[in-house]
């Protein structure tokens, strides 16, 4: 006899062949917490993943965007500076899922690249992210069901010159996705990267006149001669492509899928 029992609210629940369909509230009953969330690709997923019905923690040290963000999706907003490990080990552990995504940038050769700043990109783009996930996870493990999901970048895949901070942290980034991949497995979490190329955020905008002296190249080429150079799709990627991605990794299409990484990058890393 067929059952009908109906699975528990938020319970997995496996697409079967040839169903189309996915809940636009797939993620009631959830709560995603996501850094870097008051603007940009942050932004992007806070406003996804509350639109599928997740609470979501806006993190960010950006108090009145962040504060923005959350009062036009009813998440809430966390302001702190993952700089600080202190700060960071003050975040909510009760997050069913993680989208670690705050980042910033450095453009400068390594011969004169600021060791202070180094650190700081370390400490914001792998140490936070590591402090966040050593709360959470006992959280996913005890329900059973998480997912983590890194937005990490192609240059986690790939190297630029001047980039020395940014790329080192994002292959650390990729090797961490990977081992919370491994350990996570049996609790029912999942833990993937997204890498995308250059994204029509504040962060890239911001990078036009340090790449520009960097490369001894006007500001008007920039776009095309570095941002553009190595894609194949001759466009940035937008904010909210990245967070379509990002949800897609938390429906249940995608449970067999963890530890990998899912380039966003327009051929880039075709060649």
């Amino acid at each position: 006899m067929e059952s009908t029992k109906k699975p528990a609210e938020g319970s997995a629940q496996h697409a079967e062949p040839g169903d189309a369909t996915v809940s636009a509230r797939f993620l009631v009953g959830r709560k995603a917490l996501v850094t870097g969330a008051a603007s940009g690709i942050g932004r992007a997923c806070a406003k996804g993943f509350a639109a599928a019905g997740a609470e979501v923690y806006v993190v960010d040290r950006a108090a009145e965007a962040a504060k923005e963000v959350a009062e036009a999706i009813g998440g809430a907003a966390i302001v702190v500076d993952l700089s600080d490990p202190d700060a960071v080990d003050t975040l909510p552990d009760d997050s069913d899922i993680v989208v670690n995504n705050a980042g910033l940038q450095h453009v400068a050769p390594v011969h004169d690249f600021p060791p202070e700043r180094f650190a700081l990109i370390q400490r914001v783009m792998v140490e936070a992210p590591f402090r966040i996930l050593r709360r959470t996870l006992p959280h996913m493990y005890a329900r059973g069901w998480g997912r983590v999901v890194n937005v990490s970048s192609v240059h986690g895949l790939r190297a630029s010159a001047y980039k020395s901070a940014y790329v080192a942290a994002k292959h650390a980034l990729e090797g961490l996705s990977k081992v919370v991949a491994l350990e996570g497995a049996a609790h029912g979490v999942t833990s993937n990267c997204i890498n995308p190329g250059y994204v029509r955020t504040p962060l890239v905008e911001e990078q036009i006149a340090n790449q520009a002296l960097a490369h001894g190249i006007p500001a008007a080429d920039v776009m095309d001669q570095v941002f553009l150079e190595r894609t194949a799709i001759k466009r940035l990627i937008e904010p909210a492509e990245v967070a379509e991605a990002a949800l897609w990794l938390c429906t249940e299409r995608s449970a067999y899928i963890t530890g990998a990484s899912l380039p966003l990058d327009g051929g880039w890393t075709a060649h």
